[in-house]
C-alpha cells in the first residue's frame, strides 16, 4: 500500500463514527473515557462485548457482527490503514454493533474495565518466533493475564492461526493457566471442528489454504 493511500485512509478514519483512536498518553494515564463505559456510552445497550485482537482488515469483526446483531464487536489493531476497510464496510452496511479501536494490545487493561468483555478472538497473529519477540506474542502469559482481567468469569477465548509453532506454544501455556475446550491442528480436515471456526475465512486464511497450509484452532478459558 502506497504512502498516499495510507494517508488517505488515516484521514478517512478520523471521520468515521465507529473508529476510536485515543492517544497512548491518555490511555496510559487511565484517562480513556470509554473504559468501563463501552456499553453505556458507545453502543448504548447492554449486549455482550466481543474483541478481535490484531484484527487486520476486521474481517472476523464484520462477519461475526452481521451474524450476531445482539452482540457488540470491537476490532483492535495499531495499524489503522488496515482496519479502515472493516470500519468503512460496517458503516456502509449500517452495522451499529461494530467499533474499531486503534491501540496496542498491551494496553488492553487501560481500555477496558474488569469483567467488561465477554469473549476474545485472536485471528492469525504474528507468531513472533524469535526469542527476543516472545513478550509480543498475543498468547504470552502476561497478555493472557491481562485478557483474564478484562474478561468476565469463564469468558471464552479463540485462537485461529496457520502457525503450528504458535498453536503448540499456546496449548502449553493454556494447559498451565486455564482450560482448553477444543483444539485441533487442521480444522478443515476435521469434521468435528465447530462451525464458527470454519465459517469465516480471512483474506490471508484463503491464501494459506491455497498454499496447502493447515489451519489450527483452539477455544479456551482462563
Amino acid at each position: 500500500m502506497g504512502s498516499k493511500n495510507k494517508l488517505k485512509r488515516f484521514r478517512e478514519n478520523e471521520t468515521f463514527s465507529n473508529v476510536i483512536q485515543p492517544e497512548r498518553e491518555i490511555v496510559n494515564k487511565e484517562a480513556f473515557s470509554l473504559k468501563g463505559k463501552w456499553n453505556s456510552t458507545f453502543f448504548k445497550n447492554d449486549n455482550p462485548i466481543v474483541l478481535e485482537l490484531g484484527c487486520g482488515k476486521g474481517e472476523y469483526t464484520i462477519h461475526l457482527a452481521q451474524k450476531h446483531l445482539n452482540r457488540n464487536y470491537i476490532g483492535i489493531d495499531i495499524k489503522g490503514a488496515r482496519f479502515w476497510r472493516g470500519a468503512k464496510t460496517a458503516l456502509e452496511k449500517n452495522l451499529t454493533n461494530v467499533a474499531f479501536l486503534r491501540t496496542q494490545i498491551e494496553l488492553i487493561r487501560h481500555c477496558f474495565a474488569e469483567n467488561e468483555v465477554d469473549e476474545i478472538w485472536i485471528t492469525f497473529p504474528d507468531p513472533q518466533i524469535k526469542y527476543k519477540r516472545t513478550k509480543h506474542r498475543l498468547t504470552h502469559p502476561n497478555l493472557l493475564m491481562d485478557y483474564k482481567k478484562v474478561l468476565k468469569p469463564h469468558g471464552m477465548l479463540h485462537l485461529k492461526t496457520d502457525s503450528e509453532f504458535l498453536f503448540g506454544y499456546t496449548l502449553g501455556v493454556v494447559s498451565q493457566m486455564g482450560e482448553i475446550q477444543y483444539a485441533h491442528h487442521d480444522i478443515y480436515n476435521n469434521s468435528d471442528a465447530p462451525e464458527h471456526a470454519k465459517g469465516i475465512q480471512t483474506f490471508y486464511e484463503q491464501q494459506f489454504l491455497e498454499q496447502g497450509k493447515a489451519i489450527t484452532y483452539m477455544q479456551f478459558r482462563l
